[in-house]
């Protein structure tokens, strides 16, 4: 098989969201329970500016909630060639791609300044950079990141691949 024979290798990332949509539903509404009735409660009694403390606490629960739900749309997908690396990333139906050449193409894992927060890895070439695995957990980016050093090589060295 020649090297313009070969299969590109495919590498999709992509959230571990195990929480459904009907699960948050049920969370939600599990959750507004004892805020709700505390305030009816207190409310009865005289103490009704409980109430819209109670509705913004919800109100707050219900929009972080949301934000996690979201990220079961984002999608990273890197294809590596003989002679490219591309990443497209997806998020709903908004999508990007970024391609480097395999030859000068390099997988850095920084780690943070800070040390509670995660480090970053990062294809880059000629000046340019794509960060991947954002979502992904410390012990899975440093798995990805391993993986597509094999894949990838150094600069000027494209090590073969099956």
């Amino acid at each position: 098989m020649t090297p313009v024979d070969r299969e590109p290798l495919r590498i999709e990332i992509c959230p571990n969201c195990s929480l459904s949509v009907r699960g948050a539903q049920v969370f939600f509404a599990g959750a507004c329970v004892l805020p709700c009735g505390v305030g009816a409660f207190l409310a009865m009694k005289g103490f009704w500016p409980v109430l819209p403390f109670a509705g913004l606490e919800m109100a707050l629960l219900g929009w972080a909630l949301k934000l996690s739900m979201e990220r079961r749309f984002h999608r990273q997908t890197i294809t590596v060639t003989d002679a490219d690396v591309s990443i497209e990333s997806r998020v709903r139906e908004r999508c990007s791609r970024i391609v480097f050449p395999r030859h000068w193409a390099q997988v850095k894992l920084r780690r943070s300044a800070a040390q509670q927060h995660p480090s970053r890895l990062t294809i880059e070439s000629h000046g340019r950079q794509c960060e991947l695995g954002s979502f992904l957990t410390e012990e899975e980016r440093r798995g990805l990141a391993l993986r597509l050093q094999r894949l990838i090589g150094r600069v000027n060295e494209s090590p073969s691949w099956p």
